[in-house]
């Protein structure tokens, strides 16, 4: 009943992580994992001051850096900003080829990029991860790249935009920060469904 599509690389999945599973816990319900690559978005603007507009945005992500280690020191966990960002994209395409309970992954592989900066591109950090998670998966990187290919244009098909993304029944929520309302309409999917 509950869909979720992350990305690794994505800090506001991660930070979507703890409060989803115990919103799942709550309610008895599993989390269908799904992956979504996210691609980090250049800030249009005017070029007229290139000094101002580079300050500005450096500004812009100092505060949102800050907000979001806020929200990472409530929940009690630990993340650093890897030096530079790295593509999580083979440990996704291990998520597109999964099947059953994805749970263990996601949060060992999650946990892999945001506290220990591992290359979930590497197909031998991959599948330590999945056998960290208990996954018995033969990664096979033309395998598993096409299943991610596929993964992605169907989330996109179905208006997928950006992770972390939420699917209740027919509607889709965008963010985190939906999460209070994404509870609500599963309460109701529930009520109608017993």
């Amino acid at each position: 009943m509950l869909t979720a599509y992350i990305d690794f690389k994505s800090l506001p999945s991660y930070l979507a992580l703890k409060p989803t599973l115990a919103l799942a816990l709550r309610h008895h319900v599993a989390v269908d994992w799904r992956p979504f690559v996210t691609r980090e978005r250049e800030i249009p603007g005017e070029s007229h001051d290139a000094a101002l507009s580079k300050r500005h945005h450096e500004v812009r992500m100092a505060s949102q850096r800050s907000t979001d280690l806020m929200y990472a020191t409530l929940q009690g966990m630990e993340l650093s900003y890897p030096e530079t960002a790295a593509e999580a994209d083979l440990a996704l395409a291990a998520l597109a080829l999964m099947d059953g309970d994805k749970t263990a992954f996601v949060q060992t592989a999650f946990d892999a990029y945001w506290q220990r900066h591992a290359d979930l591109n590497d197909k031998g950090v991959v599948e330590s991860l999945l056998s960290a998670a208990g996954c018995n998966l033969e990664l096979s990187v033309a395998t598993a790249r096409s299943a991610l290919a596929d993964a992605q244009s169907a989330a996109q098909d179905s208006a997928v935009v950006d992770a972390p993304c939420f699917v209740v029944a027919t509607q889709l929520f965008v963010g985190r920060q939906h999460l209070p309302w994404i509870e609500e309409c599963l309460l109701a999917e529930l009520a109608k469904a017993s």
